[in-house]
């Protein structure tokens, strides 16, 4: 379902739940819920006394496309009921939207889901083909006792393999699902603005590399898909080392 309907043919790593929505018997809709690369990280930085077991992140969210407008609303609606009666623990719902293909989060909007501003990210593209930078070091590593989590490429090693750098926005949202007191205790705790001044179409930005640190303006990068064992082959680039990719990930959930 998600590889069918989700724009990224890739899952994160940590998978909690997997929540099926339907319509008749049949399956319209699938919500994930886990956390992302860094879950410790990524909740403490906006409320510091929150772990990784306080919260959940949702992971990948799809939908048939023959449904109604508003039923990923719904289907939101549905999920944070479901928290609430099976996961009493958690506290917080956080998600992003990803501004980079051009989606500011107009499902969480409608979903009165509060937000937190945006980060800057990069996408590293080619042939359309999306290289996260954790996947980058299985074709620029300086060699097999390479240490690094990421080995992003040069700019001169972009330019060789054919490869763009882009820099665009990804929104955060969250939903509180916690009792009243705790949502009161969060609020005044939080390190960000929470808000409900959404941010529109107007506001996503690209921007491509053209130099060493030298950037300009551009419109929404090409994208197609994500690199995965199916979509590789298109990319065009060499691996170096066979289980380097495989390393790589292992380091990363360690750290």
């Amino acid at each position: 379902m998600i590889q069918k309907y989700h724009y990224s043919n890739i899952l994160p790593r940590l998978n909690k739940h997997f929540l099926g929505f339907y319509l008749d018997e049949r399956l319209v809709g699938v919500v994930t819920l886990g956390w992302g690369t860094r879950p410790l990280h990524t909740i403490q930085k906006i409320f510091p006394s929150l772990k990784t077991e306080d919260y959940y992140e949702i992971g990948r969210m799809c939908m048939s496309e023959d449904m109604p407008r508003n039923s990923e609303s719904q289907m939101l609606s549905q999920t944070i009921k479901w928290i609430k009666n099976n996961c009493p623990d958690i506290k917080v719902l956080f998600t992003w939207a990803d501004g980079m293909v051009g989606k500011p989060g107009y499902v969480y909007q409608g979903s009165n889901f509060y937000y937190l501003g945006y980060i800057w990210t990069d996408m590293y593209m080619k042939n359309g083909i999306k290289l996260h930078p954790r996947q980058t070091k299985q074709f620029f590593s300086q060699d097999s006792k390479d240490k690094r989590l990421t080995c992003r490429p040069t700019f001169e090693q972009q330019q060789e393999a054919g490869i763009q750098h882009y820099k665009g926005k990804q929104f955060k949202y969250l939903f509180f699902t916690c009792n009243k007191r705790e949502k009161k205790r969060l609020m005044k705790e939080c390190n960000e603005m929470l808000s409900r001044k959404y941010p529109k179409e107007d506001d996503l930005e690209w921007k491509i590399q053209v130099g060493k640190g030298k950037w300009e303006k551009c419109e929404r990068p090409p994208y197609l898909t994500d690199m995965n064992s199916e979509s590789e082959n298109l990319i065009g680039l060499v691996k170096k080392q066979k289980n380097l990719c495989r390393q790589q990930d292992d380091l990363y959930r360690k750290k």
